[in-house]
């Protein structure tokens, strides 16, 4: 029987995900990428970005468990060779070929403004299509180290082919459970916390493989079995409550940070409410929203679709409006909010439908 629930959980946290796009991409505090915000902090503190200290420590991590759940429900079904195959399909293509038939133009608002300071005068066009396509890759990273994780899993399988150790990890208790967050603290301390401007340092704290391999592993080993699923569920009220407090301390105590510094992740107070918040929130769907509908049904099939195409609508209006507009910083907030949630829904009806298209940018 299908889990709703996960399903539901998964497009949920990708409609989390555009959500905080939208704050992102104007934010005043530092944190890498997006256009800036519309004045400095601590003089303009926009406040708005609470919404990004709210999301971040555990939306990545919550649907990188989902990935891991999913994951070992697939491998029930289907062989090591056909589950590869197909997440290679919808995953590696996408992340890769991809970026050069539609990734790239998201990757023209990222580079933009190196256009305009000159930085690519004399550069040769398929240089800078090559540049573009790369650029673009942004929230794309999720599939690329997801597609990695993948590969991992078929080789951690292979050392517990008798599924000794799964079997093992369903008999873990709520206690055991809400202390596996050492493993989520321990994962964070793999970031480099000095970067070297030269090296790869700084891609590898993005996409923080080490990391969300430990809520994928964990996903994949204990939240699949449907006895952990079920003490979850029962503890999602004092779940959620200390996941609510732990972040109100959080935020009240950081609010201004880059958040996504290794210092911010590592801190065990981040580590606290991220992973109680990835406890609450399966806990939640699990006791409450395990059921279907219309709605539900095409939100489940299109999320993913959703996830791939939705930032080009924010890169290109949201920088349109900032750098063309006098636009009021709230008007530009709610217009970019309603076209991300109207435009990528339309804008992954229309890839879907084009064969050669559809196979490259979403894999199918």
């Amino acid at each position: 029987m299908r889990k709703h629930w996960i399903d539901n959980l998964r497009w949920v946290t990708v409609l989390l995900v555009l959500l905080y796009h939208v704050i992102y991409f104007y934010n005043n505090k530092g944190v890498f990428g997006g256009i800036g915000g519309f004045g400095e902090y601590p003089d303009v503190p926009q406040y708005q970005d609470i919404v990004m200290y709210i999301l971040y420590p555990f939306f990545m991590p919550l649907l990188f468990i989902l990935a891991g759940i999913s994951a070992r429900y697939a491998l029930d079904k289907y062989s090591a060779k056909e589950w590869f195959k197909a997440r290679t399909r919808k995953l590696l293509v996408p992340g890769t070929i991809g970026l050069f038939v539609f990734q790239w133009m998201v990757g023209y608002f990222n580079t933009v403004v190196a256009e305009r300071q000159g930085v690519f005068d004399g550069v040769p066009a398929v240089a800078k299509y090559i540049i573009m396509a790369v650029s673009g890759t942004g929230p794309l990273w999720f599939i690329q180290v997801l597609w990695l994780l993948s590969l991992v899993l078929l080789i951690v399988r292979a050392l517990d082919r008798h599924d000794r150790f799964w079997t093992w990890c369903g008999k873990a208790g709520i206690v055991w459970i809400i202390m596996l967050g050492v493993l989520f603290w321990a994962g964070e301390q793999t970031l480099i916390r000095n970067p070297r401007p030269e090296s790869a340092d700084g891609l590898l704290n993005l996409y923080k493989p080490l990391f969300y391999m430990v809520p994928f592993l964990l996903g994949y080993f204990v939240f699949s079995h449907d006895e952990v699923q079920e003490k979850v569920g029962k503890a999602w009220i004092p779940l959620m409550v200390s996941a609510l407090i732990a972040g109100g301390v959080l935020i009240g105590t950081t609010f201004g940070q880059d958040y996504t510094s290794p210092e911010y992740l590592g801190s065990p107070l981040n580590c606290i409410y991220g992973w109680l918040m990835c406890l609450a929130m399966m806990g939640w769907f699990n006791a409450r929203f395990d059921s279907t509908g219309r709605f539900a049904g095409y939100m489940t099939r299109s999320s993913y679709g959703l996830y791939i195409v939705h930032y080009l609508v924010i890169a290109s209006l949201g920088y349109m409006m900032k750098t063309y507009t006098q636009l009021p910083p709230w008007s530009m907030y709610v217009i970019l909010t309603v076209a991300v949630f109207t435009l990528s829904p339309l804008l992954y009806e229309i890839i879907r439908r084009i064969p050669v298209v559809r196979w490259c940018v979403l894999g199918e």
